[in-house]
């Protein structure tokens, strides 16, 4: 497993700088619509630096394509709906749940048992997250806020908040998350008062 998430990581690097050239854009370009830095940018493209969940995030949304597409991960699920699932090697599991690049994106996070001592590492990029916990304790932390979520609970944030996200010594945590562009909402529609009220009698 390990050497072939060592070959995967290895090969993002001069995707990354292809699909760049492809759009005719410069690294400062890619800076200013990602928020990583140019030298950044430069250091994953040559391979000199392994991309994180919150690099390869906002870069899949800049080049238009699905997270899954850009770290090209192995295919594994029901073969109908082709479903991708991400080992981030430290006993993360990402699942991406869309197909469509563009719009609002929805993934599946496994992440291991947490340490509750260990100091968050908090990032921002642009973007729009929201989080919903299927099993465990998910620990947020938003800004100055320190939240843990449990089953059944959600959260919304712009990801322009310096942010993390683990899971508790209590153990593993699973949750659905949806990632959207700086700006883009998710539309709730709910049923009239009239047809509540006759769907409760």
């Amino acid at each position: 497993m390990g050497n072939e998430l060592d070959r995967t990581l290895d090969a993002v690097g001069p995707r990354l700088k292809q699909l760049r050239l492809r759009r005719e854009a410069t690294l400062v370009d890619l800076s200013e619509e990602t928020g990583i830095s140019a030298s950044t940018l430069s250091r994953l493209e040559s391979g000199l630096r392994r991309p994180t969940l919150e690099q390869l995030l906002p870069l899949a949304r800049a080049y238009g394509v699905t997270l899954d597409e850009l770290v090209d991960a192995p295919p594994t699920g029901n073969p109908r709906i082709n479903l991708r699932a991400i080992d981030c090697g430290d006993g993360t599991t990402i699942l991406p749940l869309t197909r469509r690049p563009g719009g609002i994106q929805a993934y599946k996070f496994v992440l291991p048992t947490g340490d509750d001592d260990a100091e968050p590492d908090l990032h921002t990029h642009e973007g729009y997250d929201w989080a919903y916990v299927l099993n465990g304790t998910l620990r947020l932390v938003l800004g100055e806020h320190d939240l843990r979520l449990k089953p059944g609970e959600a959260a919304e944030f712009d990801t322009r908040t310096p942010h993390w996200f683990g899971a508790t010594s209590a153990g593993p945590v699973e949750f659905l998350s949806l990632i959207g562009r700086q700006g883009e909402r998710v539309h709730v529609r709910a049923a009239p008062r009239r047809r509540a009220a006759q769907a409760a009698d």
